[in-house]
């Protein structure tokens, strides 16, 4: 006779079997087809990870993907930071327009916004205009077709992700706390810098967890802001299956990379409870 217990397990059970079973197919799968595809090569099964993590050229790729996605994460925390921070002084209809604001970048293609960029950033574009008119730069910059304009892009993306956590943890923050620290005497930077940001440190570690876990696989953004100095690793994984068709060395590339997303997740993952931080309470 079943238990309360394995009764719920069961209905548990059921309930997700769609769910896995719809990931098996069209993740797992393909996954496990790419991994196979990746010890392929004539040269050995193990030579395209060889070529990888010993080329010059493949480890500078996975270093600037590791710089763009850190300077991105920084940036984005920075500016989220005192964005939630606001969010949290607001009330009523007010805070609604402002939620819908960070959320409105979320409904439209990440395609559009990325070519709304193109034409934001070029030389003859309004942004440089603005800056020569002020008398800021003597000559139009080259924001398009680096580092800087991908960085812009992607911050442009992501900052919902990072802005989101830590509104999430700012509303838990208790503020008879606050309120007791001024009470004795500190001053507001005292009582930010000893009390409000160590109680505000979960939120903002889940969004840079989040922020940089996104910005290490992106794509549509670095492709078309960036240039051949500006080369990402997912990057790199279209260009060896579309140009070079090299599979077994795509394959290894983009294991290599999820692999160390999961070890990044992983060690994050002792340190940051991400489910907590995104928790409203």
């Amino acid at each position: 006779m079943l238990t309360a217990t394995m009764r719920r397990h069961l209905i548990s059970a059921a309930l997700l079997a769609p769910v896995v079973g719809f990931l098996a197919v069209v993740f797992m799968l393909p996954l496990g087809v790419l991994l196979k595809l990746s010890f392929t090569a004539p040269a050995g099964p193990l030579s395209t990870y060889a070529d990888i993590l010993g080329g010059w050229l493949y480890t500078r790729v996975f270093w600037n993907t590791l710089v763009l996605a850190v300077m991105v994460t920084a940036i984005t925390i920075l500016a989220g930071y005192p964005t939630a921070h606001m969010l949290t002084r607001l009330k009523g209809l007010t805070l609604t327009l402002a939620v819908y604001g960070v959320l409105f970048p979320l409904w439209i293609s990440v395609l559009i916004r990325t070519f709304a960029w193109i034409l934001l950033l070029e030389k003859n574009g309004p942004i440089n205009r603005l800056l020569v008119g002020a008398g800021i730069l003597d000559a139009p910059a080259a924001f398009l077709f680096s580092n800087t304009g991908v960085a812009i892009g992607m911050v442009h993306v992501l900052l919902p992700y990072a802005i989101l956590p830590i509104y999430a943890n700012m509303l838990r923050v208790d503020a008879r706390l606050l309120q007791a620290s001024d009470g004795l005497g500190a001053s507001p930077l005292a009582t930010f810098r000893r009390v409000y940001l160590p109680l505000t440190m979960p939120g903002v570690a889940a969004g840079a967890v989040l922020v940089f876990l996104l910005a290490l696989g992106f794509f549509i953004t670095p492709a078309l802001l960036g240039g051949a100095n500006s080369m990402t690793v997912a990057m790199l994984i279209e260009t060896l299956v579309n140009e070079r068709l090299a599979w077994p060395l795509a394959g290894a590339a983009s294991f290599l990379l999820l692999a160390a997303i999961l070890v990044l997740l992983a060690v994050a993952s002792r340190f940051v409870k991400l489910g907590a931080a995104l928790e409203v309470r």
